[in-house]
């Protein structure tokens, strides 16, 4: 039987793999691991940056803007209201939700994003399957897009209560 006694100890000789509890160097088991902090979208298995990442929330915003923009400017088109003067008349009120929501309907059946989207350069994707989003969860989706306020209800990776119940997320394309 050999003897265990006569090896030499690694942790003493420099570049050693074991550890002696007087090593010079910190344990980075001992302490919370910075790196090891979730970001947003890993709960969703998404990357922590660049394409296919999670969209930054101002991103999110700047495309519902030009959505908002976009669907008020066709709405003016087809919908004037003549009983208010001047560029009020010109306004499209509640008739700018019909091209918002088809905007969002159509874009996301045909393209998987809408018009302010492309333009920011952002997709929805479907986040239990990498699959198209589908008719009926884009018309959940767009149906509580257009209340306004499950957009604004948002969890811990900022992703409205509209993506967290129809399963979907918008990412950077």
């Amino acid at each position: 039987m050999p003897d265990r006694s006569a090896r030499p100890d690694k942790s003493a000789q420099p570049g050693g793999s074991a550890r002696s509890s007087g090593s010079a160097r910190p344990d980075k088991s001992a302490g919370p691991d910075k790196s090891a902090r979730p970001y947003r979208g890993q709960l969703i298995g998404l990357p922590p940056s660049g394409p296919g990442s999670l969209a930054p929330t101002g991103r999110r915003i700047l495309a519902f803007v030009l959505d908002v923009l976009a669907a008020g400017l066709v709405a003016s088109l087809f919908a004037p209201r003549q009983d208010l003067p001047g560029l009020a008349a010109h306004l499209p009120g509640q008739w700018s939700l019909i091209p918002l929501a088809l905007d969002y309907l159509v874009g996301l059946l045909l393209f998987g994003r809408s018009l302010g989207m492309y333009l920011t350069g952002l997709r929805v994707i479907r986040v239990d399957a990498r699959l198209p989003v589908g008719p009926m969860r884009a018309l959940v989706r767009t149906a509580l897009l257009v209340t306004l306020i499950p957009a604004l209800v948002a969890d811990q990776d900022f992703r409205g209560l509209h993506d967290r119940l129809t399963d979907t997320a918008v990412i950077v394309h």
